[in-house]
């Protein structure tokens, strides 16, 4: 997790947010617990699908849903991993 770049304001973007508009935020007045939940949902979804894949007979997969798999387990990581950083953050500076 990067910390270089702590939230600032309560809005954070994600990083996986494709426009300069962002539509998905985290909110970093957010309570630990509810931002620990999500990230955990995330983080356990992609498990599960890596699980399911490592689980699954390759010659039965056809090699253009490789890239949907990459990228929904990239989501999932990436914004799991941004709500860790925040919830971090949060303790770190907590008073």
């Amino acid at each position: 997790m990067n910390s270089l770049h702590p939230p600032i304001n309560r809005y954070r973007r994600l990083k996986t947010t494709y426009s300069d508009n962002p539509v998905l935020v985290i909110d970093t007045d957010a309570s630990h617990e509810d931002l620990l939940n999500a990230a955990q949902q995330r983080l356990c979804a992609a498990n599960n699908l890596l699980e399911t894949l490592y689980c699954m007979c390759f010659q039965q997969a056809d090699v253009k849903d490789i890239p949907n798999i990459i990228n929904a387990l990239y989501l999932l990581t990436q914004d799991g991993c941004e709500l860790l950083e925040v919830a971090k953050f949060k303790v770190n500076n907590k008073n």
